[in-house]
């Protein structure tokens, strides 16, 4: 008798939470920093080759930037909530710091790209954006338009930090295969 009271409760609490994972869509657990350039050929008295790293048919930002924690996860219904720390330059003459230059606070957005070839449908959260604090931390709790497909139809997904004035993007996340440890 005891037993079976026990159970109920632990059933009914247990059953919201796999509901939860049934609809997500994709996780991701740490994130890659912008570099520029992807390759480059040639130099000194020749001409140089630079081939930008440009990912799905975003821009790349022309300084490197690095980041040092980020999670987030995406539901079925388009619904992402990202948590990013330390999102800074790694280069040039602002290194370590978020702001270009002294300038204006940056915002920040996502955008999910499920397709692996062209053409690419950029699936954004508000483009207006997040304020990237002093430190480079984030938090982005929002929707994404248009809504992502099935998950089928996403199986390469990307998932990039942008920035919300010039569109580039500042960081991508490195997906969640269920064999990392979250922290």
């Amino acid at each position: 008798m005891k037993m079976s009271s026990l159970l109920l409760p632990a059933c009914v609490v247990l059953t919201p939470l796999s509901a939860v994972a049934d609809n997500r869509l994709v996780t991701f657990d740490g994130a890659i920093g912008a570099i520029p350039v992807a390759s480059g050929v040639g130099g000194g008295a020749t001409a140089t080759t630079v081939n930008l790293n440009n990912i799905r048919g975003v821009n790349a930002p022309n300084t490197p930037w690095t980041i040092a924690d980020f999670q987030a996860e995406v539901t079925a219904d388009g619904h992402l909530t990202a948590n990013g720390k330390g999102l800074i330059f790694a280069g040039g003459n602002t290194i370590g710091t978020s702001a270009s230059g002294g300038a204006a606070v940056i915002n920040v957005f996502a955008t999910l790209i499920c397709e692996n070839t062209a053409p690419f449908t950029d699936r954004n959260t508000n483009a207006k954006g997040v304020p990237l604090a002093a430190n480079g931390d984030f938090a982005i709790d929002d929707v994404l338009s248009p809504p992502p497909p099935a998950p089928s139809s996403c199986a390469t997904p990307v998932l990039l930090i942008r920035n919300a004035g010039n569109l580039n993007w500042f960081a991508a996340g490195i997906q969640n295969f269920g064999t990392q440890n979250s922290q």
